[in-house]
């Protein structure tokens, strides 16, 4: 959720700004802008894509070796030229990008409504811009202490960078709840949201922690807190490459996530089962592994897809470990008065790690005595900071906004952790075990298999692209499956589609069908399977248009529908982590065929940072 890229240093500021707006677009964006600092602060924004903004710079010289870049997804006030970042401050010698809320930017505003102030924008960013110059100029003092004091008056979220026509060899930065990585090249800073704009100058890094304030020039980075003491950086290299974050002859990221799933899974597998020791080796997991299979209880926390394999993971863990799981929308959790005791654990699951309800609601729970395991696919992000221990996914950087890859790897991850769990438990016995294990270490190959030939998929999303709603079923471990195909179907192609257990559908939602009305059923062999077949004919009874996902070589419902999907047979608790792929399929193929962008779809960002 919007974007932030700035560079200090001895080239030239914009093209490397330009680049690292387009690869923040992923994260959702309305318009964009850029600084830079020539005689006088140069701003030039605009509503709309990247791709405009650089079109509308054509021909205009910016030579600069510092400058800031923003993408905006709008907070306050509509996505306009106006509303659009960087902003510049009445006086014209300040320039600022914002990610995050101010929250009682209102009441700032009118200390400087008071002063005089005037406003050409509805954000908050301009607030806060203008809170710091008058700060600054009451105060005769530096814009680095003006920052220090204004931040200590803020509420809310936020990280932002400023340029200074009075210093402009330099960068102020400060974070509080968004995210922020520095890149160190040599006599050179890159400062983003992410690591995708960075990689490819360098591979060292520096991630800002909350109430940190960074002043960075081309051959210098000094960090200090609130409270003016110096912090010393802590240097991490990336374990990413650049290819990671381009598309490689596909032609959208989604696909091309989709693709990378046999070798994700396979990487997220890689060094932790061993078949030949018959043992799962997770470090995180060992070292809490009294707290986790003594457990009061496990509350899952999560928000959005990685919410619905913590609905998986709550069946896998009550079956295999006989421990109590609560999942829980993070977004409701942190606003309620949960009760939260020592003995419990939370598990918190994110592939940003960066997820703002997510994160304050593991602080709160972390104050009351939990331990918190992070399940996260961002290395050094700010969740991973704050739990106890944890678990990477290792999916690799994921572009595409719906989340495809992430997502499997959180259900590997969360699965293995079961099956140790388990086992230490001694929950089930050690065939079981090495039996899960055998079934894991195959699902690469098996999934390699659904990808492998795609054409049935297509077809049927052909046939059903032009669809006002859909609803997807399923029963047991196949239910939050169906819940996840919904989601990818809404949000990848603006069809209304809901996810329901296959046996509410007489509850409610069998009201709906009718001959237009696609019903997807997930229908692979497991405990349900003669009950979902029921449920099957009951929809074909209605004249719905049926659609099944079922395992290889399972003949029972030819006669009721044309549109069958076969996946690979696998152990019901393994099942759902192959059945979502042609999920993921169908939504990807039916909004290609409607004409969108599969890769940003409209409204949404890739990681939610702000509430």
């Amino acid at each position: 959720m919007c974007g932030i890229v700035a560079y200090v240093g001895n080239r030239e500021s914009y093209p490397v700004i330009l680049k690292g707006l387009k690869r923040l677009e992923y994260r959702g964006y309305d318009s964009s802008g850029v600084a830079v600092i020539s005689d006088k602060i140069e701003v030039y924004k605009k509503q709309g894509k990247v791709a405009e903004l650089e079109e509308s710079l054509l021909g205009i010289p910016m030579k600069s070796t510092i400058g800031i870049g923003h993408t905006r997804w709008a907070t306050h006030g509509e996505p306009s030229d106006r509303n659009a970042h960087p902003h510049i401050s009445k006086s014209g010698r300040i320039a600022m990008i914002h990610n995050g809320i101010i929250e009682n930017y209102a009441a700032l505003k009118l200390e400087l409504l008071k002063k005089d102030y005037t406003f050409s924008s509805d954000t908050d960013t301009e607030v806060l811009l203008n809170f710091i110059e008058d700060i600054r100029k009451h105060n005769a003092c530096s814009l680095e202490e003006a920052v220090r004091i204004a931040l200590k008056r803020v509420v809310g979220a936020y990280v932002i960078v400023l340029l200074d026509l009075e210093n402009p060899d330099t960068l102020i930065a400060a974070r509080k709840g968004s995210p922020l990585v520095i890149g160190i090249g040599k006599n050179e800073h890159f400062l983003a949201s992410d690591a995708s704009p960075i990689i490819e100058y360098t591979k060292e890094v520096v991630y800002i922690n909350d109430y940190e304030l960074a002043i960075v020039k081309g051959n210098e980075l000094i960090l200090k807190n609130l409270g003016n003491e110096v912090i010393t950086p802590f240097v991490q290299k990336l374990d990413m490459e650049l290819a990671a974050i381009e598309k490689g002859g596909f032609n959208h990221f989604m696909i091309k996530e989709i693709f990378e799933q046999p070798q994700t899974i396979f990487d997220c597998l890689r060094g932790r089962l061993d078949l030949t020791r018959s043992d799962i080796m997770m470090a995180g997991v060992e070292k809490y592994i009294d707290e986790l299979k003594n457990a009061n209880r496990i509350i899952i926390v999560a928000c959005g897809t990685s919410w619905h394999a913590g609905l998986i993971a709550e069946y896998i863990i009550e079956e295999l470990c006989r421990i109590p799981v609560e999942v829980e929308y993070a977004s409701e959790f942190r606003y309620r008065n949960p009760i939260v005791n020592k003995g419990d654990v939370i598990f918190a699951i994110s592939q940003s790690g960066e997820t703002a309800d997510t994160l304050v609601a593991i602080e709160r729970a972390k104050e009351q005595g939990a331990i918190i395991f992070g399940i996260l696919n961002v290395v050094g992000s700010s969740i991973a900071r704050i739990s106890h221990a944890g678990a990477y996914t290792h999916a690799g950087p994921e572009i595409g906004v719906a989340s495809t890859k992430a997502f499997t790897a959180q259900l590997v991850v969360l699965t293995m952790m079961a099956i140790k769990i388990a086992k230490e438990k001694q929950t089930i016995s050690e065939g079981r075990f090495v039996q899960l294990m055998e079934e894991l270490s195959a699902v690469p190959d098996k999934v390699a298999a659904i990808l492998k030939d795609t054409y049935v998929v297509e077809r049927i999303a052909a046939k059903h692209a032009t669809a006002s709603s859909f609803l997807f079923l399923g029963r047991g471990y196949n239910f939050p499956i169906a819940l996840e195909g919904a989601l990818k179907l809404k949000e990848i192609s603006y069809i209304h589609a809901e996810g329901y257990p296959a046996a509410e559908m007489k509850h409610g939602p069998i009201a709906l069908v009718d001959e237009n009305l696609p019903v997807l059923f997930v229908a692979t062999k497991d405990a349900y399977h003669q009950k979902v077949i029921s449920n099957m004919q009951e929809i074909n009874a209605r004249k719905g248009k049926l659609i099944a996902i079922v395992s290889a070589g399972d003949h029972t419902i030819d006669a009721l529908t044309d549109d069958i999907i076969e996946v690979p047979e696998a152990d019901e608790l393994i099942a759902p982590i192959i059945n979502v792929i042609p999920l993921q399929l169908l939504s990807y193929y039916i909004g290609v065929s409607r004409g969108l962008d599969v890769d940003k779809p409209r409204n949404l960002a890739k990681s939610v940072t702000v509430e």
